[in-house]
């Protein structure tokens, strides 16, 4: 999934706290930075994308 920067910290949070059992298999969450986003379809790029 993606999401805007400002609301990373929030949704990472949200999942821990939906997803946590605290027993082994729970998961794990990876990070990263979206370098970019193209709607194929329309070519639009970036947040437009979105």
């Amino acid at each position: 999934m993606f999401c805007a920067d400002n609301d990373a910290t929030e949704v990472l949070n949200v999942i821990c706290r939906a997803a946590r059992t605290g027993n082994a298999g729970d998961g794990m969450i990876a990070m990263t930075e979206l370098v970019d986003l193209v709607r194929i379809r329309t070519g639009e790029r970036g947040d437009a994308a979105a």
